[in-house]
């Protein structure tokens, strides 16, 4: 079911819209807004209601300077979640934003059917279970951990650098028995990186689709639209859509976003303006 599931993403003639939930009090964006199991449930529908092809669950805030959380209860905030989800919407695609494969593991017997990874699956178990499962997989490029990522932002080369990383990671989960068309490359806007890093990734999201896998940009509400703008966060819609942009042309791409209803349509009237070209 997860094969036929993720591969109907790339069928749809327009990008792939990844609505965010995140079940976490601390957030950068909307922390503690859905910590309740039923406001994240009907949060979830919503977004589904309004365009959303997958759902990215996460019950641990990365935003930078954010403390870990335990296993437990990450797993606990997430699976009653994912659970109800996957049984009123048995045709979504559910995925759960975490780096510990112990709630992975969870969270895929409760419906999940990708597991989104920020530490692009540095624990080797997260490849070995997802390839278990059949699940697809998304491996993101983040310097250190939350807590630190932003302490240093240089690099001689940043294209260059997150791409031959992302590149190592997929080789390494196709040698653990994952399908290519389910490894997911995800460049890391805001992880590690400065403005001007953020906007080279994104003006360069075409040369990372060109290792052969479909690519996540979350570039949603973050603070590099501040710096260009200085918009609060609840005023970067613009900002966002502008980011994804050109993006959008490629054959494979699935943007991580919170405004799901503003992102399909923008994705989609683009679409039908560079068909109808």
């Amino acid at each position: 079911m997860a094969d036929e599931r993720i591969s109907q993403l790339w069928a749809r003639g327009r990008p792939g819209v990844m609505g965010i939930l995140n079940v976490t009090p601390d957030s950068f964006s909307d922390g503690g807004r859905f910590a309740d199991p039923a406001a994240a449930i009907a949060h979830g529908e919503r977004l589904l209601a309004e365009g959303a092809d997958v759902l990215d669950i996460g019950g641990e805030s990365t935003r930078p300077g954010s403390a870990p959380v335990g296993a437990a209860e990450e797993a606990a905030r997430v699976v009653p979640v994912i659970a109800e989800l996957a049984r009123r919407h048995p045709a979504a695609v559910i995925s759960v934003d975490t780096s510990k494969p112990e709630v992975a593991r969870a969270a895929l017997a409760a419906g999940a059917a990708m597991v989104n990874d920020v530490s692009a699956a540095r624990d080797g178990e997260m490849l070995r279970l997802v390839a278990r499962q059949g699940a697809a997989i998304v491996l993101m490029h983040m310097r250190g951990e939350p807590r630190t990522m932003q302490a240093d932002t240089r690099y001689t080369d940043v294209v260059a650098e997150v791409h031959a990383f992302l590149a190592g990671r997929a080789a390494a989960a196709v040698a653990a028995g994952i399908a290519g068309d389910r490894v997911l490359l995800d460049p890391g806007i805001g992880f590690g990186k400065d403005a001007g890093g953020n906007l080279r990734l994104l003006a360069a999201a075409a040369d990372l689709a060109a290792l052969g896998h479909p690519v996540v940009l979350g570039a949603s509400r973050k603070s590099f639209i501040s710096a260009l703008t200085g918009a609060p966060v609840g005023d970067r819609l613009p900002g966002s859509l502008a980011a994804i942009a050109g993006a959008s042309a490629l054959p494979r791409v699935l943007l991580r976003v919170h405004d799901a209803a503003a992102t399909a349509q923008f994705v989609t009237v683009l679409a039908a303006v560079r068909s109808a070209a």
